[in-house]
């Protein structure tokens, strides 16, 4: 059936898939709800999302390496709508996870957006930051750059959607793939995305690895993953790290895994449950 588009478009509230009812077209907070505030400086509000995780990967990779800030890990359920509560949102005007406080010094600072909270930390504790900076930075943009396509475009369509529609499928799925092929020929010359395992390596691998692991869409046999030879084992080297595997079960309240859920995080000893 061919869709004309109206002269005004309107907003229908049951329209849109899975995510419908937290998403409308407006901004702002819809309820009043303060944000938990923890003993460390700080202060993470987050899902186990690939936008999420890419953040604990980056808290637990600087504790493993013993130059890391301990912190505080809320969750925030944005099927319930945390997101836009007045606390949140004040955190993050854009309702989108994660968001963080940092109450380092006695000052209070608000950072939002994922690569903005990754930068910040490795700038603060000259972490992570690859060699040469600058490819590390255009690697870290490409990602931001890219994965709405991945995530808002292909995964919508091909996993949320109400409708499955052949048009919108294969054109997405035809820009993820010439985004793996990307990175699988970069990574055929390289170790690393930028000369050592950074920040960019940790953004790109919480969406494209995660995704060649099978662990987004159920699109691994559609997209042949298994052909990026050179992302798989990029992939699986990164999956192997420890402090990796504790990132990615920080803030996760979802799957069948038990053994990968940790909805809150307060010190390391949480792990040990």
């Amino acid at each position: 059936m061919t869709y004309t588009p109206p002269a005004k478009w309107t907003w229908d509230s049951e329209s849109g898939g899975k995510f419908a009812s937290i998403n409308r077209p407006i901004a702002g907070a819809t309820h009043d709800k303060a944000l938990p505030v923890g003993e460390h400086p700080l202060q993470l509000y987050s899902l186990a999302t690939p936008n999420g995780v890419k953040v604990t990967v980056l808290l637990e990779e600087l504790l493993e390496a013993g130059i890391g800030p301990e912190y505080d890990a809320w969750l925030i359920d944005i099927g319930e709508g945390d997101q836009f509560g007045s606390g949140f949102v004040e955190v993050n005007p854009n309702s989108k996870i994660p968001a963080m406080m940092d109450r380092t010094g006695g000052t209070e600072t608000r950072i939002f957006e994922s690569a903005a909270i990754m930068l910040h930390l490795a700038e603060r504790y000259d972490a992570f930051l690859g060699s040469p900076r600058t490819e590390m930075l255009s690697w870290l943009f490409w990602q931001m750059g890219s994965a709405p396509f991945l995530g808002g475009g292909f995964g919508h369509f091909y996993a949320y959607a109400p409708e499955k529609f052949e048009y919108p499928i294969n054109r997405y799925a035809m820009e993820t793939k010439r985004q793996l092929d990307v990175l699988d020929r970069h990574l055929g010359d390289a170790e690393w995305m930028a000369g050592s395992y950074s920040i960019a390596d940790m953004a790109i691998w919480a969406w494209y690895g995660q995704l060649c692991l099978g662990r987004l869409y159920g699109a691994a046999e559609f997209l042949e993953v298994e052909s990026y030879s050179n992302v798989m084992d990029w992939a699986k080297r990164i999956d192997a790290r420890p402090a990796v595997r504790r990132g990615r079960m920080v803030n996760r309240a979802f799957g069948d895994d038990e053994s990968l859920k940790l909805p809150e995080r307060h010190s390391a000893a949480d792990f040990d449950r």
